[in-house]
């Protein structure tokens, strides 16, 4: 039995290696692509990393870049929310992303209220992961604030610990939310960019017939709100979002348009 489960992990061992080894070989690969300047080749390359062996912040963040030097922006951008989506500590992602911002056409009104918006910003700061290690960190030291005012004989102390621990459970709880935020953020999926030089937005599910059937035009790299989803004609492969680009403005665009963040 010993014998069995060694050679076992023995197996286990070498097929990881065996795929550790052959993914570092087809990055390296797509990395001397980008480099001499084959940015379809390494597009290529980087997408089937990612197919084969799982994703990574670095791995879309490459991806990225090279989708705009190919002249990609919506698929850049896609790209560098994921990259950011998955590591929000990615500094040079989001330098790229706002660079890459800069040169949308489309410039969409206030989404959202400050509030929310500013919510959405702290929570954005860290993976859902590091708010929960905060939270675990808080926990700890309210124990010992509340070990501090049980145990001790002395009123300053004991102020110190009551006042403490109360300070430090709202900011545990805080974080808790903030955490479980962070990952409805992570796997919402309604977030999307256009990924057309241009496209036509409609007032309803289906191709404009006419003038007073179009919303509006929108171009590439424009980000939408996902807030709805219809089958054209029963066609499951035909779908139409209804999606909100700002405040003031919502309208349906076909799903080949767009890419889902």
């Amino acid at each position: 039995m010993k014998n069995l489960l060694k050679y076992i992990l023995f197996t286990l061992t070498i097929l990881f290696c065996a795929t550790n080894i052959n993914a570092q070989e087809l990055i390296a690969e797509a990395d001397s692509a980008y480099v001499n300047d084959d940015y379809s080749k390494a597009i290529e390359l980087y997408s089937k990393a990612i197919d084969e062996y799982g994703t990574s912040s670095l791995l879309y963040y490459n991806l990225a870049n090279a989708y705009y030097r190919s002249g990609q922006i919506g698929k850049s951008i896609v790209c560098y929310e994921r990259a950011i989506i998955l590591d929000p500590q990615n500094l040079d992602a989001k330098t790229n992303l706002e660079f890459v911002n800069t040169k949308i056409s489309d410039k969409p009104g206030d989404n959202g209220t400050f509030i929310s918006n500013t919510v959405d910003l702290i929570v954005s700061k860290y993976h859902s992961n590091t708010w929960a290690k905060i939270a675990l960190s808080l926990f700890i030291i309210l124990i010992i604030a509340i070990s501090l005012y049980i145990f001790t004989n002395k009123i300053m102390l004991k102020k110190v610990g009551f006042f403490g621990a109360i300070i430090l459970l709202i900011a545990m709880v805080i974080s808790i939310i903030f955490s479980v935020q962070s990952a409805n953020i992570a796997s919402s999926h309604n977030k999307a960019i256009i990924i057309s030089p241009s496209v036509i937005l409609s007032t309803s599910p289906r191709i404009p017939k006419d003038r007073t059937e179009e919303a509006m035009l929108l171009h590439e790299g424009t980000k939408v709100e996902i807030l709805d989803s219809v089958s054209e004609g029963g066609n499951i492969n035909t779908k139409w979002y209804d999606v909100k680009i700002d405040n003031s403005h919502r309208a349906w665009i076909n799903s080949s348009a767009v890419e889902i963040i």
